[in-house]
């Protein structure tokens, strides 16, 4: 017997596991209906006795408990074509590198899922064409057309994916952290696991569908089904097949640790996931319900939705403690309770799991805010991409205090023009963008200044006064300030609102309707992001690692800078490649490379002087219990990791991107522009913060300290 590369640590999982009393129903009707659908004998990847053995209807009934006969069975329908999918593409593409044929395969697959099930479907010409066109049939009638449109989604995510590790020659290359979860969540299907989720229990309401909280539970529950996967499957996919994606061996990699730590980690990530789940659904959720003024079966729909995950989550545990597919010897109970009987155990062993599970959900609350940590320590930062600076830039200085002070930000108590000239948002700008006309130089200087006055407004105004109610109404009224349509901007009150009004006037006036919303979208982004930060500040909860660096792009106000990139390149990209899996991968690897980057300047400000709870370095330190220059190493080290895919994406996988798209020369053009873009935009912000006083020990010492506004703000009720 092979020796196990580590011991399964113990797994935190509240919910008990249950088996659908309709298994026997789902197991029959999903091999007949395989075999209708051509999957079976003759299609050259399975026999009758490899369905049998995969047994998807024991997976389907433990993952939905609830459901009756005939959804478990469309259910397991459902599992049953996408495992098929995998292995017949697989076969026919994968061994033979055949990546046009595999594309040609992919694109037809979108055929067999119109919105619209009066849209005719072409004539299937496979059993994974057939069996799709026969589920959506089956699938959609009952469910919404804001369904559809997600499942639809999040179903070609899934596909898709399939090309792109077709495109990934083996290179012998170990994502990052970062990198590993998001691409595990595309490839893993446990987002589309969760579309199916509601089907078994109730379809959540289109009004909330895709609001954080919910989105949050998807991804949550993503990350925690596929953590445990890798667990389980490491001996088989790292040892066996010499596969590098699973998370141990990602963790193993990045920290130079043993397989047993790396798998503690993983386990570790994935309990911090699980309550992050749980906070979410009991405060989160609640709050949205009131906010967005949800009816009570909206309520009973999210909340039955909730259970529907955790019972996915505790039924795929079992599942994986029972297959012969994975690594399951001496695996402890989760239920210790149960296991834990017999001479020489006691309740103190329980009381001991028990207590283990405690303590690390209340160390998140426990950090004691104001700490002396002394100046922010600075590493020798990797950074490949030299910095030029515009000749506009001293005239861009000398506007932007005129400006802040026309729009009234100078005089709320928050910044003067000492404030304004230590942040230096100009030197910014003129790294960014070194060959912008000084008109649009001065516009991306007043959007930096309006963005971190913002930024620096909301703790302070209401962070202090522990005014969230006062918060949720400014952010809700800075999108009014905002219109779409041609329609009047509210009046504004304050700075904040006075400044965006100008600002949305002067950069949408030539603007699509289509480009003006997508510019709103992510300035809401950022300002609701706001909020979650404040929300965080009056628990004094330290984020969970992922949650944070995923809302610290929010925070930093990524998508508004994307966006501001963007559309120096006009109509010759389509916004399809901007939302393709390689172009995200490169944008986000920036994007995590400069937010990290500032967390690591701004540590001492942050930490000593405000009391700041959302900081990477402090978020590493809380997680893993480590001290400052630990933490830092290992953000370092991230930051490095970053910065070298970024590099990587550019170099091998947009120019496939470019062709699969069969991009024009001028699209090519622009897009190697916008990659342009991105590097200038890093070399820039590092150089801003090594020579801005905004986060140097001793400007913090003579500004920083005790700085409160002097005046409530006026934050009228909308009506």
């Amino acid at each position: 017997m092979t020796q196990q590369p580590f011991e399964l640590p113990h797994f935190y999982m509240p919910y008990p596991a249950r088996l659908n009393p309709h298994i026997d129903e789902a197991r029959a009707h999903s091999s007949e209906w395989a075999r209708e659908m051509g999957m079976l004998e003759g299609s050259g990847i399975w026999e009758q006795a490899d369905l049998d053995a995969h047994d998807y209807g024991l997976l389907c009934a433990y993952t939905h408990p609830e459901c009756d006969g005939p959804a478990l069975s469309l259910i397991t329908d459902w599992y049953v074509w996408v495992f098929f999918f995998d292995d017949h593409f697989l076969e026919i593409f994968k061994r033979t590198q055949d990546r046009a044929g595999g594309k040609a395969y992919l694109d037809r697959l979108p055929l067999f899922m119109p919105m619209d099930l009066s849209t005719p479907m072409p004539e299937p010409q496979n059993p994974v064409e057939a069996g799709l066109a026969d589920l959506w049939t089956r699938t959609v009638p009952s469910m919404s057309a804001d369904w559809r449109r997600r499942f639809a989604v999040a179903t070609e995510h899934l596909l898709n994916e399939s090309l792109w590790e077709l495109s990934n020659i083996n290179e012998g290359r170990v994502a990052n952290p970062v990198e590993y979860i998001e691409m595990r969540r595309k490839v893993g299907g446990a987002p589309w696991s969760s579309g199916l989720v509601e089907y078994a229990t109730s379809e959540v309401p289109a009004s909330v569908a895709e609001s954080r909280p919910l989105r949050v539970l998807m991804e949550t529950f993503s990350d925690a089904v596929h953590l445990r996967n890798d667990l389980f499957s490491y001996q088989r996919e790292v040892e066996d097949e010499g596969e590098l994606s699973n998370g141990v061996l990602v963790l193993e990699t990045f920290f130079g640790c043993t397989t047993q730590e790396a798998a503690d980690t993983v386990n570790d990530v994935l309990t911090s996931r699980l309550h992050q789940f749980e906070h979410t659904a009991l405060t989160e959720v609640p709050a949205l319900a009131l906010e967005k003024g949800l009816t009570p079966q909206d309520v009973a729909a999210v909340a039955a939705y909730t259970q529907g995950l955790q019972d996915w989550q505790s039924g795929g545990h079992e599942w994986h403690m029972r297959s012969s597919r994975y690594m399951n010897e001496r695996a402890e109970s989760t239920a210790p309770w149960k296991a834990l009987t017999g001479p020489g155990t006691s309740a103190a062993d329980i009381g001991a799991l028990l207590a283990a599970a405690g303590a690390e959900r209340l160390r998140a609350y426990t950090h004691v805010p104001f700490q002396k940590v002394g100046p922010s320590r600075l590493p020798d930062f990797y950074m490949p991409f030299q910095v030029e600076l515009s000749p506009h830039l001293g005239a861009t200085r000398t506007r932007l205090t005129e400006w802040m002070h026309r729009m009234g930000m100078l005089q709320e108590g928050v910044w003067d023009e000492d404030k304004l000239a230590a942040y230096d948002l100009p030197l910014c700008s003129a790294g960014l963008d070194p060959d912008a006309t000084p008109e649009a130089l001065d516009l991306s200087a007043h959007w930096l200044a309006w963005g971190t006055y913002g930024d620096d407004y909301y703790p302070l105004v209401f962070g202090h006064r522990r005014d969230l109610a006062a918060a949720r109404l400014t952010t809700q009224r800075l999108s009014a300030c905002m219109p779409l349509a041609g329609e009047e901007a509210i009046v504004p009150l304050n700075g904040m609102e006075r400044g965006l009004v100008d600002l949305w006037a002067r950069t949408t006036a030539d603007m699509t309707p289509e480009a003006r919303r997508v510019l709103k979208d992510a300035v809401n982004v950022m300002t609701e992001s706001w909020v979650w930060e404040l929300s965080n500040q009056l628990q004094n909860r330290v984020p969970d690692p992922v949650d944070y660096l995923e809302m610290r792009r929010a925070t930093f106000g990524a998508d508004l800078t994307l966006s501001l990139c963007r559309m120096g390149n006009g109509p010759a990209v389509p916004p399809e490649v901007y939302r393709s899996g390689p172009v995200r991968s490169l944008e986000n690897a920036a994007v995590d490379y400069a937010c990290l980057l500032n967390d690591v300047f701004s540590y001492q400000k942050e930490i000593e002087y405000e009391g700041e709870i959302h900081n990477a370095i402090l978020v590493v330190q809380n997680f893993f219990g480590i001290d400052y220059p630990t933490a830092l190493s290992v953000v370092h080290d991230l930051m490095t990791q970053r910065m070298q895919q970024f590099e990587h994406v550019a170099a091998h996988e947009l120019p496939i991107v470019y062709d699969d798209f069969g991009l024009s020369k001028e699209a090519r053009e622009a897009m190697g522009n916008y990659v342009v873009d991105l590097q200038n935009w890093l070399a820039g912000i590092l150089n801003w913060h090594r020579e801005v006083d905004r986060y140097k020990a001793e400007y913090l010492a003579r500004r920083a300290h005790g700085f409160l506004p002097d005046r409530a703000p006026a934050v009228p009720v909308l009506s």
